[in-house]
């Protein structure tokens, strides 16, 4: 009998946590063979490849990442426990194996001294760099791999770019994926593992660029960071930024250490801990940033926590969302999911407060935590006015509207927005990097469960078109904003270049034009008061998603084939089991960035019941029912097999 082939298309972290979940999961019997496109090292991936910046790092802390599942994950098939990063780098730079099992990591170890001691040192509160995390990545790659291949299933890697899933109905095997380099691979299933990708210019950003070749300025349009191009954005020139997320924290390393600048301790500045100072290396532009919000990313809250450990969710459960659920219509995320939300988040909040911190508040936890649910039952109003009579420190209380737009409303001259946005990331330094307020990793911890939990609890083909985008826009942000920032040190170097009159704040509410009388980029926000001019502009964020409109080949044929389709904001669509909405007959799927599906990132904190991991390995028994005979079930013999293979 010929075996099934399975196609997958990239071969980043989404896709090595996938032939992971296959091997978990294969069945007795049945046969099948897989083919992985990926033009970069597989496991790694582009973002993760080494062939970039060593200043670039995780905004994830070592101890909180991992590729493996643990006993918390929630899925069906069997769970195989394996190291964190932290782990995995105390291993390799000691006695343990997996350099003796794993001759290419060795060999890369060996090339890349550097890489080597950062794996010696790595501590579980360290921040690694990417070019670590790749490393990890590929050995995970490479260990599914050998998984696969001791139990019959043979896994090829081309290091090539797919550049057109066909369908061939009524002709073989039903999808054949055409590569670059001319040669193609005929499939029963495909899974596309894309991760993100570029675009072709939207109209607005083809306008910039031709205004800033007309007038000699620079332009640089949406892109990940380490691939833009940024020698346009000259030494001592200013450049106006849109965006002061994670692109934002990136351009800022590449632009000032990465050209030959120092940070360096500042003991002169005074009260402030950790304090740094900028020495410059004479390369440096001079950046004006702002974004919609107008301050960056919080940075990682600082643990471990002081109180009670958190419990399970009271508000956001199945039991609140099964009536929601079980009547016809669709959910409307602002009126029915995110007041669950919310008091989840609060309740979370709160708990660390009230029990790692007493002297803080009027009354005990357990006298609280009764009453706030009887107020969350309530309104509202009941439940602010608990918080108001508990918490007797305004500054204690917790403002999901504030913390979601820190400085709205604010206007003023452009020193005091500038002012107002240097006050606001120190006391955000001082709140989660100081140790002693953990309530702040209370609210990082209850907001990362609610996220991914609402992915679990509700399908999200059962929310209103406007719900979905606004779970895909307003709720990914807002939880990027909170939890996914950076590490403590580069809000530091940002204070550092203020200092040094290297970066100014625009503000909130940024809008750019381009002025043809005078050929420069002009900036204005916070309601206006704040206008600024410069000779360059960079637009710091990853590109939107845009089906038809993409740079990936592979996802132009898909459209312009009919095989698949956009939603409104160009994301590809794909149903609650991540088959391709289209015409692909159930054979295509597709996970991750840029799709319609929940979408929580490639790899996770352990413990966390993540999930990445329970999608994927939900995406893994689907494609694995598809492609044999085999019904899945938690067959020990498999579980067995598996175990024995991982250990």
């Amino acid at each position: 009998m010929q075996p099934a082939v399975l196609a997958v298309v990239g071969g980043g972290p989404r896709a090595a946590m996938l032939l992971e979940r296959l091997a978990a999961n294969l069945p007795a019997s049945g046969t099948l063979e897989i083919h992985v496109v990926e033009p970069h090292a597989p496991g790694s991936g582009r973002i993760w490849r080494q062939h970039q910046s060593p200043l670039l790092a995780l905004n994830s802390r070592a101890a909180d990442v991992t590729a493996f599942t643990d006993a918390s994950v929630d899925c069906e098939g069997p769970v195989v426990d394996g190291p964190s990063l932290v782990e995995w780098a105390a291993a390799v730079s000691g006695p343990g194996t997996f350099l003796a099992d794993d001759a290419e990591l060795r060999r890369a170890l060996d090339a890349a001294p550097e890489l080597a001691a950062e794996a010696r040192g790595l501590a579980a509160d360290s921040f690694p760099t990417r070019r670590l995390q790749g490393l990890y990545l590929e050995w995970f790659f490479r260990r599914a791999v050998a998984a696969l291949g001791r139990a019959g299933v043979p896994v090829t890697v081309h290091r090539d770019t797919a550049v057109q899933v066909e369908a061939r109905p009524g002709r073989g095997r039903p999808a054949r994926v055409h590569l670059a380099s001319g040669h193609s691979l005929a499939a029963d299933a495909v899974v596309l593992a894309l991760g993100h990708t570029d675009a072709v210019p939207s109209p607005s950003s083809s306008a910039l660029a031709d205004f800033a070749l007309r007038h000699g300025t620079a332009y640089v349009p949406p892109d990940y960071t380490t691939d833009a191009d940024l020698t346009g954005l000259a030494p001592g020139a200013d450049v106006i930024v849109s965006g002061l997320g994670l692109a934002f924290v990136d351009l800022m390393v590449l632009l000032f250490e990465g050209r030959g600048g120092r940070f360096v301790p500042d003991h002169a500045a005074g009260p402030e801990e950790g304090a740094l100072t900028y020495v410059r290396s004479g390369r440096e532009p001079r950046l004006l940033a702002g974004s919609r919000r107008g301050v960056p990313y919080h940075s990682k809250a600082r643990g471990p926590l002081r109180g009670d450990e958190p419990g399970p969710q009271r508000f956001l459960t199945e039991q609140a969302v099964a009536p929601l659920l079980a009547r016809r219509g669709e959910i409307d995320f602002v009126g029915e999911l995110w007041p669950l939300i919310a008091k989840d988040v609060e309740y979370a909040y709160y708990r660390e407060l009230f029990t790692g911190y007493p002297e803080r508040a009027r009354v005990p936890w357990a006298e609280f935590s009764a009453r706030f649910g009887v107020a969350a039952r309530s309104s509202r109003a009941a439940l602010d006015a608990l918080v108001r009579s508990a918490v007797p420190v305004a500054a204690d209380r917790l403002d999901l509207a504030r913390l979601d737009r820190p400085l709205e409303g604010l206007s003023g001259a452009a020193a005091e927005v500038h002012d107002a946005v240097v006050r606001h990331v120190r006391e955000d330094l001082r709140l989660r990097d100081s140790g002693d307020r953990t309530e702040t990793l209370g609210l990082f911890l209850g907001l990362l469960r609610a996220y991914m939990d609402l992915g679990r609890l509700v399908p999200l083909d059962r929310l209103s078109p406007e719900s979905r985008e606004i779970v895909c826009g307003w709720w990914h942000g807002f939880f990027s904003f909170v939890d996914s920032g950076p590490p403590p040190r580069r809000l530091r170097e940002l204070l550092a270049l203020e200092r040094a009159g290297l970066v100014q704040f625009l503000g909130p509410d940024l809008r750019v034009e381009a002025d043809e009388s005078t050929g420069m980029f002009r900036a204005r926000a916070a309601g206006g008061a704040v206008a600024a001019e410069a000779s360059a502009f960079v637009e710091a964020r990853l590109p939107g998603p845009a089906l038809a409109g993409s740079a990936n080949p592979v996802l132009r044929s898909l459209a312009a084939d009919g095989l698949a389709r956009a939603d409104l904001a160009g994301r590809l669509r794909t149903g609650d089991d991540a088959r391709v909405l289209g015409t692909a007959s159930g054979w295509l799927f597709a996970v991750g960035a840029g799709t319609t599906g929940w979408g929580a990132g490639a790899f996770a904190r352990p413990q966390s019941n993540a999930a990445p991991f329970r999608e994927t390995d939900a995406l893994a028994r689907r494609v694995l029912a598809q492609l044999t005979s085999e019904p899945l079930g938690r067959i020990e013999s498999a579980v067995a097999l598996v175990h024995s293979l991982a250990g």
